[in-house]
């Protein structure tokens, strides 16, 4: 199981469990399990309303590729730790991360 930790738009946190292989993003982990997550653009990196900053442990995640970059460039609230739900692969490079959402509702 691959387990990592959510942190909500109010600062509570959930402990997710996921099977590995899932073959599943990020953002729909988090739609599965109930978080409001709008993903406007259905997972291509075009709108933003997935964003989510790694408060821990992300040092182990792939690195962010230039499409990712360019939608995270023109969001005001984005820092060097936002990352965008839909393009992370559920995996065992997010053991002990923690996610924070970011996206609008």
């Amino acid at each position: 199981m691959i387990q990592f930790t959510v942190e909500d738009r109010v600062g509570q946190r959930q402990d997710l469990e996921i099977p590995e292989g899932i073959g599943l993003n990020l953002m729909e982990v988090l739609k599965a399990s109930e978080y409001h997550i709008l993903a406007t653009c259905g997972g291509m990196a075009l709108c933003a309303t997935c964003h989510v900053e790694v408060l821990n442990g992300g040092d182990n995640l792939p690195p962010i590729n230039d499409a990712e970059l360019d939608i995270l460039d023109t969001l005001p609230a984005a820092t060097s730790c936002s990352r965008l739900a839909c393009q992370l692969r559920v995996d065992e490079t997010m053991m002990g991360t923690v996610f924070k959402i970011k996206g609008e509702e």
